[in-house]
């Protein structure tokens, strides 16, 4: 098993380091991302990494950007490492630690807002729907069962955040903090850009149960799909097989993560916040073995393993 990669240190000005990618300047129109084999749940970063994870973030990206052409226009110039070693030179002394990890995109002004999508009624949603019927204080209709289908599919904001917590909002608090025009064009893109990444992963037998997206506006003043899209790092992938609504499903992405951390918390081991608790390494193992089968059921290849 590959080496995690938790880290990055080039020979470009940090911008940020989030949660699972470290941002770095190329110059006043270009952005180098670095997906790191970091992981996060519950918007708290582990302390050990996943092996593999960043690689298999960044060239599923590529891949779902290639799908979408015709859909949605993203930031996305190259994620070809040595396309981008040779428009970044100084990045040629680091090419085995980073290769495969790499995007290479036009800067933005982001909006600070994620556009989650759900189609199914799971995770966080459904903690508020048990509660009090509702999701981000929005009525739904009764008597819905844990992981039922929603049609159609609904528009849920949140808060962006570096390092905190993501907060669910309203539609009519996402117009008040970035205006009724971008708001109605972002949940336009996030449904059209949902709808036919659910269309191919029914093919390979997957359900997106939810995702999330990310926008930028570029200097062209063009609204540019950002970050990663459609990974398991960003939505909930589910055996469409093994599919059965009344509970929590089986899962391709960092469920059993988040599983694992619900039964720390449960046992008093664990507050919610960070430091996580320390990951048993057979559960890093299985969750790394977890994105390589996502990527494959999706793409129909294996992932080029770099560096």
């Amino acid at each position: 098993m590959p080496i995690a990669i938790t880290s990055s240190d080039l020979p470009l000005r940090r911008l940020s380091r989030g949660k699972v990618r470290d941002v770095y300047a190329v110059d006043s129109d270009r952005l180098l991302l670095v997906a790191t084999d970091r992981v996060s749940a519950f918007d708290v970063v582990m302390p050990e990494g996943v092996a593999c994870k960043g690689q298999v973030l960044t060239q599923l990206s590529a891949w779902w950007c290639g799908e979408l052409a015709g859909v949605v226009d993203h930031h996305t110039i190259s994620t070809d490492t040595e396309e981008i070693v040779t428009a970044v030179p100084v990045l040629a002394p680091h090419r085995h630690a980073i290769a495969g990890r790499l995007t290479l995109c036009r800067r933005t002004t982001v909006f600070p807002i994620e556009c989650v999508v759900r189609g199914y009624l799971s995770g966080s949603a459904w903690k508020e729907y048990r509660a009090g019927g509702t999701l981000a204080g929005e009525r739904l209709p009764e008597h819905l069962l844990e992981s039922a289908a929603l049609t159609p599919p609904l528009f849920s904001p949140a808060t962006k955040s570096a390092t905190g917590h993501d907060q669910n909002i309203t539609i009519a608090q996402m117009r008040d903090s970035i205006g009724a025009e971008v708001a109605e064009r972002l949940e336009t893109m996030s449904r059209a850009i949902y709808a036919r990444g659910r269309e191919i992963a029914a093919q390979c037998g997957i359900i997106i149960a939810d995702t999330k997206f990310e926008f930028g506006r570029d200097n062209q003043g063009r609204i540019l799909l950002i970050d990663e899209v459609l990974t398991p790092d960003s939505s909930r992938f589910w055996p469409q097989a093994d599919y059965r609504p009344g509970g929590p499903q089986p899962s391709y992405d960092k469920q059993p993560l988040r599983d694992y951390l619900e039964a720390e918390r449960r046992a008093g081991r664990w507050d919610g916040e960070a430091p996580a608790p320390p990951i048993p390494q057979d559960l890093l193992r299985a969750m790394s073995a977890l994105y390589m089968q996502v990527f494959r059921r999706l793409t129909g290849r294996d992932l080029i393993v770099a560096g």
